[in-house]
């Protein structure tokens, strides 16, 4: 029997060039994004959508959920550019989610570059890659979480603390707010008042989750 089916051809990606990574002069200049899996508790699957900016290597996001398709991602985004403010542009790999043409869309209507790196050289992005691999330290691999939302409240309080309490050998052994309010051209009025995070705001109704949860 002869069956008229569809012949599924492979996209081709288009070629990527290879770029230096270099930090930039300011905030919201570059930012890199990337995806992580983990599991629950009940072997279900979860990912997390990881968002950094490359200047002080502050954490804007940990966004997890059952699945993260291009339109969450686009969500989290326009919610993180409401207290943020927008990039120039943001570091991504190949991955399904990040070459999807929904994506490519939203970030030219924004005027926002997307930076692919090479396929296959995960180096390429490892600003953001060394930020997973913290967080799969001493969050991902150190805890069996029972939800979603136990993950979330817990990973945004460890996010809080690696922003503001922690320092980093590659911002002079200060935190990334630290660093961004010193050296991060931000005008009197701003360097008077915390600059806004979202992370901020979690903190102040958070604070001491870590410290009381799965004991």
């Amino acid at each position: 029997m002869k069956l008229n089916l569809r012949t599924k051809r492979k996209k081709r990606l288009p070629s990527r060039v290879k770029e230096p990574i270099v930090r930039p002069i300011g905030h919201n200049i570059t930012w890199s994004m990337d995806f992580m899996q983990d599991t629950l508790e009940n072997g279900r699957k979860v990912r997390t959508l990881n968002v950094i900016d490359d200047f002080n290597r502050e954490a804007l996001s940990l966004a997890i959920d059952n699945s993260l398709p291009a339109s969450k991602v686009i969500k989290e985004l326009e919610q993180l550019i409401e207290w943020r403010g927008k990039p120039e542009k943001i570091r991504v790999d190949n991955g399904p989610e990040f070459i999807a043409e929904k994506l490519k869309h939203w970030c030219t209507r924004n005027e926002i570059e997307l930076k692919y790196i090479e396929a296959g050289k995960p180096t390429q992005n490892s600003l953001v890659e060394r930020f997973n691999r913290t967080f799969r330290t001493e969050v991902l691999d150190c805890y069996v979480f029972e939800s979603i939302k136990q993950m979330r409240n817990f990973a945004h309080s460890w996010m809080w603390m690696y922003n503001n309490e922690r320092p980093h050998e590659g911002l002079q052994n200060m935190t990334p707010v630290g660093f961004l309010l010193k050296y991060g051209k931000l005008s009197k009025a701003q360097c008077q008042q915390e600059f806004p995070t979202f992370q901020q705001e979690y903190h102040h109704k958070h604070h001491n989750f870590i410290n009381n949860s799965l004991i």
